[in-house]
């Protein structure tokens, strides 16, 4: 059975036009990645919760904002490489990348080497134009951006 998890996908109108706020996992693995490494909020979920709570829960733990007030579109489910299936809504916002302050998490490093190391979760955020978002975001959430768009569309 497929994991859940549950994402925001954040947007502003900005000088550029629309922007979308992606974040870039932390840790050793991913320190060297920038294209095609990138990614929505998001997190796993478990029965117990809605997941459009879980997106806000996981926004908020990865980047210590609070959410803006406003409304959350719903851009659908969308199936990751590994399986994952990850509920995505769009909510309008303007955060600053350089106060973002993502929660820890503990990882094995290197791989079954018994060494713990703790690391931020997400190590930064950045906002990016679509044409920049779509080279640097995960292959697999690519979709959402064309989601946006349409769904962003179709409230005019």
């Amino acid at each position: 059975m497929p994991k859940h998890s549950a994402g925001l996908l954040i947007y502003r109108h900005g000088e550029r036009g629309l922007e979308v706020f992606l974040v870039h996992p932390g840790g050793p693995l991913w320190a060297k990645k920038d294209r095609g490494a990138w990614s929505i909020p998001k997190g796993e979920y478990g029965e117990d919760e809605e997941p459009l709570e879980a997106a806000q829960r996981e926004f908020k733990e990865e980047t210590g904002f609070d959410l803006d007030s406003g409304e959350f579109l719903s851009l659908g489910v969308l199936r990751q490489a590994g399986g994952k299936m990850v509920s995505v809504w769009a909510h309008e916002g303007d955060y600053d990348p350089q106060s973002l302050i993502s929660n820890r998490c503990t990882i094995e490093w290197p791989p079954r080497s018994g060494r713990m190391l703790e690391i931020p979760e997400v190590d930064r955020g950045g906002w990016f134009t679509l044409e920049e978002a779509q080279d640097r975001i995960l292959n697999s959430q690519q979709p959402v951006l064309s989601s946006l768009v349409q769904t962003l569309e179709r409230g005019r």
